[in-house]
């Protein structure tokens, strides 16, 4: 049965899931696609990831962290009845909207040594969010050992991976794929909403190579030019004229305070914003606004407990090691850490960055 054609048919009860459901015949997820190849979103071999007609590869300026996993992204956008792409309409801030029947996908992986981080990957996890009528669902495929294809496993799992970092230290870690119900955590970012996180101008705005289907080198082109060159994203502006974000590790890209700001808006602030599920904590962590105290700046947390390690501000200009920002980051305590799912590891680059940051914040200057 074709893509489109399920889509169609697919229903889902978020709200009758349990921890049993696997996509069973019996389960809410009955009418989804039991495997990741049935869905047609590759050519070739699904491992490969060689887009289908109708799907486009993406990337962002400033990815979520993800223990360090590599990360391929893909978007299909469906079809009207005259064959036609269905576009994606373009806003300034938040992710673009996107039409019913549009799927995003994202597939996690480990190379075996970082060193040679496009050599021997493994691949854990594919992620699909569809764009039902009623809403967005989330759902994850686990890959095979074979690495031949990726089963729907509803309740995530654990997954031991090891690797090889780029000093060539052997990491051993257990990975974790979410269960479908943890999707609503991170994806519920507006109200009672789930929404995509990455796509986003902001995000978007910068060059990948595509190869369109061919073994050649590629060519670079800017994403949204692409986009909008292709029928794919309507009342969208020139790149020129659009945000874009920084690389959070790239100086020449913005300022230390942008980088910082930007990677937690990408990490935190899905949750910690005016409706998002960490609201309660008065912190709102977007990069679209310069309010210190919502930024945590000289803020008394809402709640005391472990999860402030006995500071007693979000942020003290000057002073990493007593905000209680820093606290969290560098925490893989589950009562303690932030974020609080997605990851098990501490992003050790990073936090470096977010230090640095708050080292050097003056008192009373702007963020």
């Amino acid at each position: 049965m074709a893509l489109r054609s399920r889509l169609a048919i697919a229903a889902l009860a978020l709200a009758g899931c349990t921890a049993g459901d696997r996509g069973s015949a019996d389960g809410p997820f009955a009418r989804y696609p039991g495997t990741l190849s049935a869905w047609d979103l590759f050519v070739r071999e699904p491992a490969d990831h060689v887009p289908a007609a109708g799907v486009e590869a993406y990337d962002l300026n400033t990815p979520l962290f993800s223990d360090y996993a590599l990360k391929l992204r893909f978007i299909l956008f469906p079809t009207a009845p005259d064959g036609a792409p269905q576009p994606a309409t373009y806003r300034d801030a938040g992710p673009f909207e996107f039409p019913v029947g549009t799927v995003i996908a994202k597939t996690f992986a480990y190379p075996a040594d970082f060193r040679s981080p496009d050599a021997d990957p493994r691949l854990l996890e594919t992620r699909l969010l569809i764009h039902e009528q009623d809403g967005w669902v989330g759902l994850p495929y686990i890959w095979n050992e074979e690495q031949t294809d990726a089963e729907l496993v509803i309740v995530g799992g654990p997954l031991d991976v090891s690797w090889i970092d780029g000093s060539g230290r052997t990491v051993e870690h257990t990975y974790r794929v979410p269960n479908t119900n943890q999707c609503k955590n991170c994806h519920r970012t507006d109200g009672e909403r789930l929404l995509p996180i990455g796509p986003r101008a902001g995000q978007l705005n910068r060059e990948s190579v595509y190869a369109d289907g061919g073994d050649g080198p590629g060519r670079a082109e800017n994403q949204l030019a692409r986009w909008r060159r292709l029928g794919l994203l309507e009342d969208a502006p020139p790149p020129a004229e659009a945000p874009r974000a920084p690389v959070w590790n790239d100086s020449s890209t913005g300022s230390l305070g942008e980088r910082a700001r930007t990677w937690l808006d990408i990490n935190c602030a899905h949750c910690h914003n005016l409706e998002g599920s960490g609201r309660t904590s008065g912190l709102d962590l977007r990069a679209a606004h310069d309010d210190r105290t919502r930024l945590g700046v000289y803020k008394h947390p809402v709640a005391a407990g472990q999860g402030t390690g006995d500071r007693l501000y979000g942020v003290v200009p000057g002073r990493p090691d007593e905000s209680i920002l820093v606290y969290r980051l560098e925490s893989v305590h589950p009562g303690v850490m932030m974020p609080e799912l997605g990851r098990g590891l501490v992003d050790v680059e990073a936090v470096a960055l977010i230090r640095q940051w708050i080292e050097e914040m003056e008192p009373g200057t702007e963020a």
